[in-house]
């Protein structure tokens, strides 16, 4: 064992010891049974919508136990920092609404980031060299890739570990020297030397009493002594910034069962409390033939952004991802089932799948519960940041964007439900405003090919019913004007009768009413086509009708 004052050299003079940082950090004055819950995203990556799950799952038992919920980002694997990471973060937490009681910009447990706490995590390594529990290791990339070979070779387990541990027992002297040459080194943990063959037993809050191997790798806990700053592996950050942050209940992915026994043995050798772990079960992907974890370089889906940059609802999405937590919840109504706690018991041990068709059958259900001003104030912010030339749009025509989210969803019983997603307004409501909608371009536009309406028939068509337009608040009487100007231009009553005889007809009532469908929307899908001229107005209706037909239309046809 090296001597103290070898040790300390190692380290800045002013260090202090762990009893200042456990002084600085006192135990929290909570009720008891209350939760102090964290998640620890790392910059090396853009956020999943895994990392809105866990968030929703820590924020929520947090809340309902009277407990604390905490942000910690841990960035000690600064060479791998995605640029815009943080942001990312920040965006995401955001939009969800899953606020921190504490994080990087305030809270008295933090800093909040890894790369600012060196010193804290320092005083723990020098506190466990000091004591025996870790040590210092010279050995190179070569020498490991030898040791894993000859393991291989031999068929054993592969790690640094017992005799493949080079440094585990060396000799005062050849440590000294090293250090004297000046050659890098990292601190290993010294796994109990008991370990091997012993299994590590605990209880996790979601599965219940579980057993693994226990850890025998003499674990990196701090990093190269020749990078800046001195920063240490996650797992021994980890142990040290939950203890000090008094976290007493960390939910994260199953993939970290296996570290359990490494992380147990951390918090002895440390000294500390013991906490509670709950394993979640991964969102997966249904695939052919079976389904696999949802993956950020495979699945769209799988980014916080894309729910963002689509625009579903916040509370859509939530109350789904509650419901694949605890399946209860998916049963009750939308604003119950994000008032209701959640259960980590109920929790399942399977990784449930995310059905991007299911969110938006309930997110169409949600937005058809909101007033006409909920969705366009929504649109409007959606639109701020992923479809600019929309706003003004908007700000110009708010009463028009008013009427037209009417149409079909005020005063039903059952309203339409064609916004899934506030990205889904242009496609749907887009045409109402007419500084987006593009008119037909007289009888041969494309859109009106497929009906199968000679142009000359459309001209003719579209000029009578022009001339004679009546804008009634009546739907029946309006959809008769068409219907008798239809037959006298030659359509069937009906399409049984066109199919009977479709010689004896240019098309069927469904043709002509289609014509001015085209016209009047762009599409041959609408909603209610009366309601939709209603909320256009007289003027901007017989705009539309007058290009079906062309450049030799009449601009003085018509009445209002």
């Amino acid at each position: 064992m090296l001597d103290r004052a070898v040790i300390d050299d190692l380290f800045p003079s002013d260090l202090p010891e762990p009893a200042h940082w456990e002084q600085q950090y006192p135990r929290r004055d909570l009720p008891d049974g209350a939760k102090v819950t964290r998640l620890g995203p790392s910059p090396t990556g853009f956020i999943h919508i895994g990392g809105i799950y866990a968030a929703m799952i820590d924020r929520d038992i947090a809340t309902h136990s009277g407990g604390v919920y905490l942000v910690r980002v841990e960035d000690t694997d600064q060479s791998r920092e995605v640029e815009g990471a943080r942001e990312q973060f920040a965006r995401g937490f955001g939009y969800f609404g899953i606020n921190a009681d504490e994080s990087d910009d305030h809270g008295a447990y933090g800093p909040y980031l890894q790369s600012r706490r060196e010193q804290i995590y320092l005083t723990y390594v020098r506190h466990l060299l000091r004591q025996g529990k870790a040590y210092l290791c010279f050995a190179t990339k070569d020498e490991l890739a030898d040791i894993t070979a000859r393991q291989q070779a031999a068929k054993v387990p592969t790690g640094y570990y017992g005799r493949w541990a080079l440094w585990r027992d060396a000799d005062p002297a050849d440590v000294t020297a090293k250090l004297a040459a000046g050659t890098p080194y990292v601190v290993r943990f010294r796994a109990p030397d008991d370990a091997d063959g012993q299994r590590a037993r605990f209880v996790d809050a979601i599965r219940g009493r579980l057993e693994h191997e226990a850890n025998r790798n003499d674990a990196v806990i701090l990093k190269a002594s020749d990078q800046s700053p001195r920063l240490p592996t996650y797992h021994f950050a980890h142990a040290v910034d939950d203890h000090l942050m008094r976290i007493n209940l960390v939910i994260r992915g199953d993939e970290w069962i296996s570290s359990v026994p490494l992380h147990q043995q951390l918090f002895a050798a440390l000294e500390f409390d013991p906490i509670t772990y709950a394993h979640i079960a991964p969102l997966m992907k249904q695939i052919p033939g079976g389904k696999r974890k949802l993956s950020k370089r495979k699945d769209p889906e799988a980014s916080v952004d894309f729910y963002i940059g689509a625009g579903y609802p916040a509370a859509a999405v939530l109350y789904y991802l509650r419901g694949l937590a605890n399946g209860r919840l998916a049963e009750m109504p939308l604003e119950t089932a994000l008032a209701t706690p959640l259960d980590l018991s109920q929790c399942g041990v399977a990784g449930p799948l995310v059905d991007l068709v299911k969110l938006e059958d309930i997110s169409a259900d949600h937005i058809a519960t909101l007033s006409g001003p909920q969705i366009l104030a929504a649109v409007r912010e959606w639109a701020t940041e992923y479809d600019a030339e929309l706003v003004p749009v908007l700000d110009k025509e708010n009463e028009l964007a008013l009427r037209a989210l009417a149409v079909e969803r005020e005063g039903v019983d059952n309203p339409r439900k064609d916004l899934r997603k506030w990205s889904d307004f242009r496609a749907e409501y887009g045409f109402f405003f007419p500084e987006i909608f593009v008119p037909v371009d007289g009888p041969t536009d494309d859109r009106l090919v497929p009906l199968g309406v000679a142009p000359e028939v459309v001209t003719a068509f579209a000029r009578e019913l022009v001339t004679g337009y009546e804008h009634g608040d009546d739907s029946q009487e309006w959809f008769n004007q068409i219907r008798s100007l239809a037959g006298a231009h030659g359509f069937a009553p009906n399409a049984k009768e066109y199919k009977k005889n479709p010689d004896a007809y240019v098309g069927s009532i469904r043709e002509a009413s289609q014509l001015v469908r085209v016209a009047i929307t762009g599409a041959t899908r609408s909603p209610d086509l009366h309601a939709t001229a209603q909320a256009l107005g007289a003027a901007e209706v017989l705009r539309r009708l007058r290009a079906l037909i062309g450049p030799e239309q009449n601009g003085s046809d018509g009445n209002s």
